[in-house]
């Protein structure tokens, strides 16, 4: 698909058109046009994590199961490798320790609001394979393509809009928590437009949440190379329309994805129909849709087959553990859907239950000028609710049994990072 097939989608007077020095602020200091999304982000970004619930209140007692990552050793050297390829100064702007309240502070826009951020695009080559080493070495092979899937997207928007500058392959952020070790917890964390992975590495299991992927527009490179969410949406329709008319009317929760038809509260001009994107992490999202309890065993397989696609960016034991997780809570999942179900227009859905928050949204334009959303723009996100996000509940369990802190310092003694005393995880 060539980028003239966009061209009716290009119009600078109504899409933003920042250069990279104005996309450089902080969650105090912003343009006012932009109170809509950092007014907001900033309000949030200091309040005590919770995580996201139904209610208002953690569960208590859910059962977990982490998968052990297959080389959590050699994950580690790549850490290591890539945080001794940087500077001093360099590494104080990427390495934090692994409680670090700035794990909370990721998004999925190009806009540098961390003080002193430092993206991939500011280092040499050497020190950017560097950082995709350490990726490709902790997520499947699937995982990883689509990751590179998504930076690459980034710069064919920028050609498309012509924002090289600031939409590009490597206007991403790379952060280290903790020291890299075996034997001790620590983290990554890789985020900017369209895309945040955040891992923790602790006592041999990896958790990856939140997971946010998207892309605009998702077009193939070639007749080969499928869109990116093309089987999300193939699987999502699959199974919606298994679903009878009694169960369809209790999934649809409005029946339009036309912007000017979404009621109050269920639409944001920045996170379409999502409820669980940037600063979201104690959200509050009551349970909507169809009961999955009252569905067929067949269609609870081709549901969790669904929640499987979403999954596979993990190595296979990690996913196949979170899956064996999220299949214990079925009779307490709910499917949430949107829009039309057809081939043509966009939708957006949600598998919700105590331990999955899985969305799937067909966005309107931000770089591209359709008011109204398109299948070539999607949102996708994965959360693990009730405290699980970035392995908060992991890493408590961790100190409660007696383990150590990770530090931010690693083996070769380089001046310890900080990130001006903020505090993510608490070890009462």
């Amino acid at each position: 698909m060539s980028l003239l097939d966009y061209s009716p989608y290009v119009d600078p007077t109504v899409v933003p058109r920042l250069t990279k020095n104005q996309a450089r602020m902080s969650l105090t200091a912003y343009p006012p046009f932009l109170e809509r999304l950092v007014g907001m982000w900033s309000r949030l970004a200091d309040k005590p994590f919770r995580g996201i619930t139904a209610d208002g209140h953690v569960e208590p007692g859910l059962v977990r199961e982490r998968g052990n990552h297959p080389a959590p050793g050699r994950v580690a050297e790549r850490a290591t490798a890539w945080l001794d390829m940087l500077a001093p100064e360099e590494r104080a702007r990427v390495h934090f320790p692994v409680d670090s309240g700035l794990w909370r502070q990721w998004h999925n826009t190009p806009l540098l609001l961390r003080e002193n951020q430092l993206e991939l695009l500011a280092l040499t080559p050497a020190q950017r394979e560097g950082a995709l080493a350490l990726v490709r070495e902790s997520l499947s092979a699937e995982g990883y393509r689509r990751t590179r899937t998504v930076m690459d997207n980034n710069l064919l928007l920028g050609r498309i809009d012509d924002l090289t500058d600031l939409l590009n392959d490597w206007s991403f952020t790379l952060s280290i928590f903790g020291r890299p070790s075996s034997a001790s917890p620590w983290g990554w964390q890789l985020f900017g437009h369209h895309l945040s992975l955040n891992c923790l590495f602790c006592d041999g299991h990896m958790v990856l949440s939140p997971i946010f992927m998207g892309v605009e527009p998702d077009v193939g490179d070639g007749a080969s190379n499928r869109r990116l969410f093309e089987p999300h949406e193939q699987a999502a329709l699959a199974f919606a329309r298994t679903l009878g008319e009694r169960d369809r009317t209790r999934a649809v929760l409005h029946g339009s994805m036309l912007t000017a038809e979404q009621p109050d509260g269920r639409y944001h001009p920045d996170d379409g129909r999502q409820v669980g994107g940037a600063f979201q992490d104690n959200r509050i999202v009551p349970y909507e849709g169809v009961p999955v309890a009252d569905l067929s065993r067949a269609q609870r397989h081709r549901l969790l087959g669904l929640a499987e696609i979403f999954l596979a960016t993990m190595p296979d034991d990690p996913a196949a553990a979170r899956l064996r997780e999220i299949e214990r809570q079925l009779d307490r999942t709910r499917f949430a859907w949107i829009g039309p179900i057809n081939d043509v227009d966009p939708f957006y859905f949600r598998i919700h239950s105590p331990v999955a928050l899985i969305e799937f949204d067909h966005h309107s334009g931000i770089f591209l000028a359709n008011t109204d959303p398109a299948r070539f723009h999607v949102h996708t996100i994965v959360r693990t609710p009730n405290g699980g996000d970035y392995g908060h509940d992991l890493l408590a369990h961790h100190y409660a049994a007696g383990g150590h802190h990770g530090h931010a310092s690693h083996h070769h003694g380089h001046a310890h990072s900080h990130d001006g005393g903020q505090t993510f995880h608490s070890h009462d």
